[in-house]
């Protein structure tokens, strides 16, 4: 096996070597696609964090009677503590006073001559899921609880948030599906030059008995090495960008300290091993189509 292998390994080095124009295009495509998917899974990620953290700053707030009493307040909690989509320790009552002094803090101008104070008492209630906010708005006021006078969920702000969040997952999914399709069909096309190239070799290796897979591994072993060189390239790409540009990009974005992209690790690994199954697959496939070995 090791003999085989090392056989293969040469036969593969020898090929680069003496189809240098070819490996460099192979390369290059992989060192593209590769340094394009490592942008957007970064990009990708952290704007779908952003969204989670917008979700997340989604609630219900059920607003209380002026003379509501100790027992319908506890009744409600009661009621919301038991819904299951509301996260533990979600339901927090803010009293009278306690929604003038935030209404003071926000707008001091519209609060410094309150005769007296015209707030309500109100509960803010924090789901587990951004999503489910409509659905225990809406159940919330069509249940008319008492000592309840009104239910506000920002339903058409929450609805153009988790709209908004739809869009950016799809488009992230369909965005690094599409480059992982492009980059292998060109990765099969380069490599495709390469063997049309040696077709008559192939053919003289087939007549003397090569098996189907002894003569794709030294073109998979091709294909390994040039998405190997070109995803450790695409790495340093991304790695340069993140020291240099990153810092200056993100010291212009406000935003919260839990909005955050795929750690640059994982990303550089992901990119490390769709580089080598990319180079891998594309040869396969050239193979198989169009020399039919």
């Amino acid at each position: 096996m090791m003999s085989r292998f090392r056989l293969m390994m040469s036969e593969s080095l020898r090929s680069l070597g003496a189809n240098l124009s070819t490996t460099i295009a192979a390369t290059m495509t992989v060192l593209i696609g590769m340094f394009l998917l490592g942008l957007f899974i970064a990009l990708g990620s952290w704007v779908v964090s952003w969204s989670d953290h917008v979700k997340r700053g989604l609630e219900v707030k059920v607003f209380f009677d002026q003379g509501v009493t100790t027992n319908q307040v506890n009744a409600v909690r009661v009621r919301l503590e038991k819904d299951p989509r509301i996260k533990p320790g979600g339901v927090v009552f803010i009293s009278e006073a306690e929604a003038l002094n935030e209404m003071k803090k926000k707008y001091p101008e519209l609060t410094a001559d309150l005769p007296s104070n015209p707030l309500p008492a109100s509960f803010r209630v924090t789901p587990v899921r951004g999503e489910d906010v409509p659905a225990i708005g809406e159940e919330l006021q069509q249940a008319k609880l008492v000592g309840v006078y009104e239910v506000k969920w920002g339903k058409k702000t929450s609805e153009r948030i988790l709209k908004v969040a739809r869009v950016i997952e799809g488009i992230f999914l369909a965005a690094v599906v599409v480059l992982l399709v492009a980059s292998t069909l060109l990765i099969a096309n380069t490599i495709r030059l390469s063997i049309f190239s040696r077709r008559r070799e192939i053919e003289v290796m087939k007549l003397v008995g090569a098996t189907n897979w002894f003569v794709r591994g030294p073109f998979m072993l091709e294909g390994l090495i040039c998405g190997l060189i070109g995803s450790i390239a695409a790495v340093i790409l991304l790695l340069l960008g993140k020291e240099l540009a990153l810092p200056a990009i993100l010291g212009r974005i406000d935003t919260g300290s839990d909005v955050e992209a795929l750690s640059f690790g994982l990303t550089a690994l992901s990119l490390l091993v769709v580089g080598l199954l990319v180079g891998a697959i594309g040869s396969g496939l050239t193979l198989r189509r169009f020399l039919q070995v």
